[in-house]
Order: C-alpha cells, then sequence, then structure tokens
C-alpha cells in the first residue's frame, strides 16, 4: 500500500459545533483521498465531539487524549503519528476550499527549494460571513501552511510549554535556517468567534511576555 503523501494535523477540544464542516473541506478536496490522510487529536474534549468524530471513524485516524493536554502536546501526537512527507496544520472550527491540499502540495513537490508555503485565508465569524482578506506573511497564523515533515521534526516540534503562541514560537525557530513563502490564494478560511482560544487576552500577554523571553537576543 502507498503511503499519503499528505498528513492534515486536526487538533480537536470542545469542537462538536465546527468539526463536521471542517471534516467535510477536508473530504472534498480535489486531490484523490489515497494522497493524504487526516490525523485527528482529540484532546480531553467534555462536550459532544467524540459523538461528532465517531460520524467520521472511516475516514479520520483518531488519537485521543484522557485529559487536555494543551494544543502543542496534541499537534506533536498527531506530526509523529504522520506517515507522510508533507504537514499541514488545519484547526478544527475552521474550513478549506477544495484546492487547498492540491495548490500547497503542488507547489512543495514541484519546487524543491520551498522549504514551506503558506496561503492566504479569508477571516469569517460564524455564519462563514466574510470579514476580510488576510495577506498570509502579513497577518500570519499557524494554520494553512504545508511543512515538509523531516524538517519540523529536526527542529524539534511544537514547544509544550506554549499553551498560546506555540505557532510564533515553531515559526521563529524554523525561519531560523528554513524560509516559508507565500501562495497568494485565499485557500483557507480562519473562523472568529466568541470562543477562540486568542480571546484570554491575560494569557495572551502572559504567552507574548514569554515567547519574547525566549527568543530575546
Amino acid at each position: 500500500m502507498n503511503l499519503p503523501a499528505i498528513s492534515v494535523i486536526i487538533p480537536v477540544f470542545n469542537q462538536e459545533k465546527w468539526i463536521g464542516r471542517c471534516l467535510r473541506s477536508l473530504l472534498n478536496q480535489s486531490m484523490t483521498r489515497d494522497q493524504y490522510e487526516l490525523i485527528l487529536i482529540n484532546d480531553g474534549s467534555v462536550d459532544r465531539s467524540d459523538y461528532a468524530l465517531e460520524l467520521f471513524k472511516e475516514e479520520i485516524i483518531l488519537i485521543k487524549n484522557d485529559t487536555n493536554k494543551g494544543l502543542p502536546h496534541s499537534l506533536n501526537l498527531g506530526i509523529k503519528a504522520s506517515k507522510s512527507e508533507f504537514i499541514v496544520r488545519v484547526d478544527s472550527d475552521d474550513y478549506v476550499n477544495e484546492h487547498f491540499l492540491l495548490i500547497l502540495f503542488e507547489s512543495l513537490f514541484w519546487n524543491k527549494y520551498i522549504d514551506a508555503i503558506s496561503c492566504d485565508y479569508l477571516l469569517v465569524n460564524d455564519k462563514e460571513e466574510l470579514i476580510d482578506r488576510k495577506n498570509c506573511l502579513e497577518n500570519p497564523i499557524g494554520c494553512g501552511i504545508m511543512f515538509r515533515s523531516q524538517q519540523l521534526l529536526e527542529i524539534g516540534l511544537y514547544d509544550e510549554e506554549f499553551k498560546l503562541n506555540e505557532e510564533k514560537d515553531l515559526r521563529k525557530r524554523f525561519e531560523k535556517k528554513y524560509q516559508i513563502h507565500r501562495m497568494e490564494i485565499p485557500l483557507y478560511r480562519y473562523r472568529r468567534h466568541q470562543t477562540n482560544i486568542t480571546n484570554d487576552l491575560e494569557a495572551l500577554d502572559y504567552h507574548n511576555k514569554k515567547l519574547t523571553k525566549k527568543h530575546r537576543g
């Protein structure tokens, strides 16, 4: 059996409302289904996320944490479980364009000089109404970036001390040696809603200071 080319890593914590939309968008890709795998990590959800994921059990690889371990821990579990040359993270409350995987994959596969590639994204509300279009380099997020798996392993994956800003820390370490290129097509849909983890301003401030301290100088 041929191994998939891409592993899509999807961390899940109390996202029963959104995970179905996320997975339907990923199952409706223009790539053939055997070219990518969907690795989901249920990080101790206490809502009905388990039930929502059960509906897709034939299509996904599911990892379960008995208790909430935090986002970077779950992401690392997913990456380590991957069988693929390429890794891309999609958050469970977001969704993607049908050509999301194909365009990013083709860009990396045919251009060996590209280390990683990120796509622009549309900021949408909880009704999927457009708020804004974002340049992925000017307004970077942790999702919608396709990496070469070996390079992620080489830099040590996510720092599990960062419950927030885990993507900023990863990016700083990655860009010391590699470069993230921009795909000027908004293939990712980043959902803004009341339960976004980044709404916790006190925790965000703490991790901003922690990030500054780690990368000072």
